[in-house]
């Protein structure tokens, strides 16, 4: 498994051909499975599934569409981005597990700074709930989403990845309805009370890998 920590801000479509050349290696068995850490320039994504209503402010930021499973995602400066190629011909090829893990990895990362991510049905991603905040119109208890997930496969390798909220500016996520999810909100480590740096997150994923994707 090669590890690649990619400083500063990784351009989009560069970072996507590279991925794509990469997961054409690994296929053809002349490369190793890899995760690269980085972040983006502020900018949208749109997976297969995005709907136009969605993005509510497009003359924001840049929007890329992605080639990924699902809607429309932020990216930016204080956002940890994992893009994930693992080749799932040796992992079962079972897609519903492959992302349940990568769930599994976010959530044992999470519990590295005593916070408890959460799944929720219908809800791709990971959720904080927020007693501290109002509740919703139904009376609910607030979530918010702290990591997005989103994925693709070519061949059974496993490209895009996972998201999650380091210290991004929050109010960037305003110009679209993150992952066609409307009523909860977005939050980062940071604004949850916790000093979490970039390296410490990188610390906790390599340290929380292994073990959430075992079943893989």
């Amino acid at each position: 498994m090669d590890w690649t920590r990619i400083e500063g801000l990784a351009p989009y479509q560069d970072t996507l051909a590279a991925m794509e050349a990469r997961v054409a290696a690994i296929a053809a068995g002349h490369a190793p499975e890899a995760v690269w850490l980085l972040e983006h320039p502020p900018l949208y994504t749109a997976g297969t599934s995005a709907r136009v209503q969605d993005l509510t402010d497009p003359g924001r930021f840049p929007v890329h569409k992605a080639g990924r499973g699902g809607q429309y995602t932020y990216h930016g400066p204080g956002q940890r981005v994992a893009y994930v190629m693992l080749d799932l011909n040796a992992r079962g090829r079972d897609v519903r597990r492959f992302v349940q893990c990568l769930e599994d990895w976010v959530i044992a990362t999470l519990a590295e700074f005593n916070i408890k991510g959460e799944r929720r049905a219908g809800r791709v991603g990971v959720w904080v709930a927020r007693p501290d905040k109002p509740t919703l119109p139904d009376g609910t208890m607030r979530e918010d989403k702290i990591a997005a997930i989103g994925i693709k496969l070519r061949r059974w390798i496993s490209f895009h990845g996972i998201s999650i909220n380091v210290e991004p500016e929050l109010s960037h996520f305003d110009g679209i309805v993150p992952c066609g999810i409307r009523g909860h909100g977005v939050t980062s480590l940071v604004d949850l009370g916790l000093p979490v740096t970039m390296d410490d997150l990188d610390v906790a994923l390599r340290r929380t890998f292994d073990t959430a994707m075992r079943q893989a």
